[in-house]
């Protein structure tokens, strides 16, 4: 099948996500073949880089061997089985290790199935955790400016990027929208003030605040410090209102720590980075948020599967009798075991020390970018996330970059103005000073 071929039997069959049907024709689908490390190579053999990490999944690249062999042990052994009134050390093994992450301040993992049903989990757990509690008026979402939680409709109602949201904003519910922290415009003090305003007046009926911690993602890669992350868990320690961290694209590692908020409550400097989880401590479980969501690069851009992890104090308040103060939430494929064994595989990846491997990869990556920095604006990074802005950027400047990027064997899809590289970990010397000069290369050909 060539290319062309089964780009348009593409077209006419398969709706695509986040996709104007109507550019396909000017923007036709690369139609992949396979995946080998890095790269992804098409039907007529062309190779791209995957920048992006196939929208931040792919951790390893494609075709780990060691993520295959996981799941296809698990295969052989038990494919799926319901986690309603069953169980299974795959699912049990992967909640024990991510909570002695966070030094058992979050204990409890609900399984899910994408990120955006994550966010959904969370935002129920909260609510019904107060109505538990007694206090069903705690009812009332907070998220930030240009936040980006997922397109179902509870994860949309907490998402403040105009492009999803409108078209289905008679459908959603109300959410207090506050401003964002952003490292470029320094106003870190106003956004605490202002969302300290709001939980003053209104904490009685909010139940939580969501958050992408350290940075929002569809925003446009707005970066921001531990330090307001520090002030926010305060507030909302101050006012009684639960703090989620959506840490669906920086976890795993993203950041420089396996979560994000490590560097919020300084775990990072508390431990190596090598050691098995019992060999680690963490800071105090007040410093950790009520919930940390997980999805996208857990299992390694292998197998669908989320997870919520949250305390003992949420977990408690459905602790009943009664089925009706249950949290009575599912999904067909919840906790499935070949997700469970890929992401365990991934986790044996941090254990053997891959933290300490990926800082010297970010830093080969803020070497090879450094003489980029004069030609755009507000060029940043953390850990193993680079962004920069183009200024004056031309009409459908996201699209034209993606297409002129093709040509020099790259796989990248700017958000709006700005360019970004979340790449696989696999950047050695050579492969960073490749990554600078195709991304150099395509904005002179698209700026020309």
């Amino acid at each position: 099948m060539t290319a062309p071929d089964l780009a348009q039997r593409s077209r006419a069959a398969v709706w695509h996500p986040c996709t104007q049907m109507a550019r396909l024709a000017q923007v036709p689908p690369l139609p992949i073949a396979r995946g080998e490390g890095p790269w992804l190579i098409d039907t007529d053999g062309r190779r791209y880089f995957d920048a992006n990490s196939s929208w931040w999944v792919n951790l390893f690249g494609h075709s780990d061997k060691a993520l295959h062999d996981a799941i296809k042990a698990q295969l052989d052994t038990l494919p799926h089985v319901m986690l309603a009134g069953c169980t299974h050390e795959p699912a049990v093994r992967l909640a024990e290790r991510l909570s002695a992450r966070t030094g058992g301040a979050l204990g409890h993992a609900f399984f899910g199935s994408d990120g955006a049903s994550a966010v959904e989990i969370a935002l129920k757990q909260s609510f019904h955790s107060w109505k538990n509690r007694g206090q069903p008026e705690k009812r009332e979402f907070v998220c930030l400016q240009n936040s980006y939680h997922g397109e179902t409709l509870g994860a949309l109602s907490v998402t403040d990027v105009q492009v999803f949201r409108d078209a289905y904003d008679p459908l959603l519910m109300r959410a207090h929208i506050v401003a964002s922290p952003d490292a470029r415009r320094g106003n870190e003090a106003e956004a605490l003030a202002a969302i300290r305003a709001l939980l003053a007046e209104r904490h009685e009926h909010i139940a939580c605040v969501i958050v992408e911690p350290l940075i929002q993602g569809a925003a446009g890669m707005v970066m921001y410090s531990p330090e307001y992350l520090r002030g926010l868990r305060a507030l909302t320690r101050e006012f009684g209102v639960h703090l989620i961290a959506d840490e669906i694209a920086v976890g795993c590692g993203r950041t420089g720590t396996f979560f994000a908020w490590e560097q919020v409550v300084g775990a990072a400097q508390q431990h190596s980075h090598r050691g098995t989880e019992t060999q680690r401590r963490s800071a105090p479980a007040q410093d950790w948020p009520d919930f940390i969501l997980l999805s996208k690069g857990i299992t390694g851009g292998t197998m669908a599967l989320s997870l919520v992890l949250t305390t003992d104090e949420v977990f408690d308040a459905f602790w009943s009798e009664d089925v009706t103060r249950g949290f009575l939430h599912s999904h067909s494929y919840t906790g499935n075991p070949l997700a469970c064994a890929a992401a365990n595989a991934v986790l044996d990846r941090f254990d053997a020390g891959l933290l300490d491997d990926t800082l010297a990869q970010a830093s080969r990556l803020t070497r090879a970018f450094a003489p980029l920095a004069p030609r755009v604006a507000h060029l940043r990074q953390r850990g193993m996330i680079l962004a920069f802005d183009v200024p004056n950027a031309p009409p459908r400047f996201a699209e034209t970059f993606h297409l002129k990027a093709r040509a020099h064997e790259l796989l990248i899809r700017p958000i709006g103005s700005t360019v970004y590289l979340m790449p696989p970990y696999l950047i050695d010397d050579a492969t960073a000073a490749f990554l600078a000069e195709a991304v150099t290369a395509t904005l002179h050909d698209v700026l020309a």
